[in-house]
């Protein structure tokens, strides 16, 4: 029997509530989460918010449901798809809809798979796209994570800056060679407050783009979460744990205003034959969900190997300006968020079990005033009062309530029961080591 990982408790709950909910054939979108109750020696392919509200996305901008601030939403996107949400904006606040799409680990996907989010306004008229591929040589399924916006700070033209309803579209391409089973989805609306006062119209020219020395001291072990919703938080120093083929763990590091961050990941030593390419993927991703750095080009043969993002300018929100979208990205502060991915290759070739990994987390500079703005900064600022090792706070209560709530009675309150012992007979047996 496979040991017990060191995931977070948030990470359990949803595991449990997603148990319940495809128990229940007669909710809204049930067979939507056909394969999500997985085995306990599985990894999860991504782990939605278990508070995330159902949604359903139109085909048309007529009949669109509207998305509201601050929530989670989960939908499901077949492929060669598009889904249509709408926004009701003004004219003050700026709006960021992120989407993760979330392959099962044993299905295929090919080179050119593609998630694509795109805002636009009342007209049709395009105001951010983005996208999120697979691409060589790590052609293997992980979440695929791609956000839009629309700014009012000169970011876009005359169209997009009008108060009013817009429209965030979802769309994804698979190849023939692909399966066309559909992706979970989970999206993600913020909005970010106007400035109390005039702001920043240019981007900084100069700024440090040399990695500082990484950090030194004794490795702590922290498991990742499934996904952003219970992604684990992690500061300044190195940090271990055990990742499966095919899995992704999430980490989150605050990051506030004039400060850089600096990752990089180690595949440890392993036993086995063979060369994979694009053997790990290591991804960092603002409080937006916004991309700041990918890489996943990492060949391993059994040694010990590392890969790290690139340097990204301190956090200001003047990075809007820049004509580089890694460093658009970094305009402002939060939660910063880790995904590491190892590829199921790993597995075939070097053993399917956890493998070693070592994350290093550099915070360089010293924390400065933020822009100032108009009400709270809401998720664009750095919280006091969490530490190390946790999830979301609140993200446990909450996710307990969506159990009860989903399982209601009979066959949910029996895998909820369930469920419950085993996580409080591991807890123990992890206690008593």
């Amino acid at each position: 029997m496979k040991r017990l990982r060191g995931r977070s408790r948030g990470a359990l709950v949803a595991a449990a509530a997603m148990c319940v909910v495809a128990a229940q054939p007669g909710l809204p979108g049930g067979t939507a989460l056909a394969g999500t109750a997985r085995a306990a020696d599985q990894p999860t392919p991504y782990a939605i918010d278990p508070r995330a509200t159902r949604v359903e996305g139109a085909e048309t901008t007529s009949t669109a449901e509207s998305l509201q601030p601050g929530v989670t939403y989960r939908d499901s996107i077949e492929p060669g798809k598009r889904l249509v949400y709408r926004l009701d904006l003004d004219d003050a606040a700026n709006a960021y809809v992120s989407a993760t799409a979330a392959p099962e680990l044993e299905s295929q996907v090919a080179y050119g798979d593609e998630l694509t989010v795109r805002m636009e306004d009342s007209r049709g008229k395009e105001c951010d796209s983005a996208q999120a591929r697979i691409l060589p040589p790590g052609v293997y399924p992980r979440p695929l994570t791609a956000s839009a916006s629309r700014t009012l700070d000169g970011t876009e033209d005359e169209a997009c800056q009008e108060a009013g309803p817009y429209h965030v579209i979802v769309e994804r391409k698979s190849k023939p060679a692909s399966t066309q089973d559909p992706w979970q989805l989970e999206l993600r609306y913020l909005s970010e407050p106007k400035l109390t006062g005039a702001g920043p119209t240019e981007a900084a020219e100069n700024w440090p783009t040399a990695s500082p020395e990484p950090p030194s001291g004794a490795r702590e072990q922290r498991e990742g979460g499934a996904g952003f919703a219970d992604a684990v938080e992690l500061r300044e120093g190195q940090w271990t744990a055990a990742i499966d083929p095919g899995e992704s763990l999430f980490y989150r590091v605050p990051v506030d205003w004039g400060q850089q961050l600096f990752t990089s990941a180690d595949l440890g030593d392993s036993e086995g034959n063979g060369v994979v390419s694009g053997a790990m993927s290591l991804a960092v991703y603002n409080p937006a969900r916004g991309l700041v750095d990918s890489v996943g080009s990492m060949s391993y043969s059994g040694k010990r190997k590392s890969l790290s993002t690139e340097p990204a300018p301190p956090v200001d929100y003047a990075n809007r300006f820049s004509s580089i979208a890694d460093e658009r990205a970094t305009r402002f502060a939060g939660w910063y968020y880790v995904r590491v991915s190892l590829s199921p290759e790993v597995g075939e070739k070097y053993g399917r079990k956890p493998h070693d990994l070592t994350l290093r987390v550099t915070v360089d500079g010293e924390a400065k005033n933020g822009p100032g703005y108009e009400g709270s900064a809401g998720e664009f600022d750095v919280p006091d009062d969490s530490s190390p090792g946790q999830g979301p706070v609140g993200a446990e209560d909450n996710a307990t309530m969506t159990l009860v709530a989903a399982g209601g009675i009979g066959t949910g309150t029996v895998l909820v029961l369930g469920l419950g012992g085993w996580v409080l007979v591991a807890r123990r047996r992890e206690a008593g080591r």
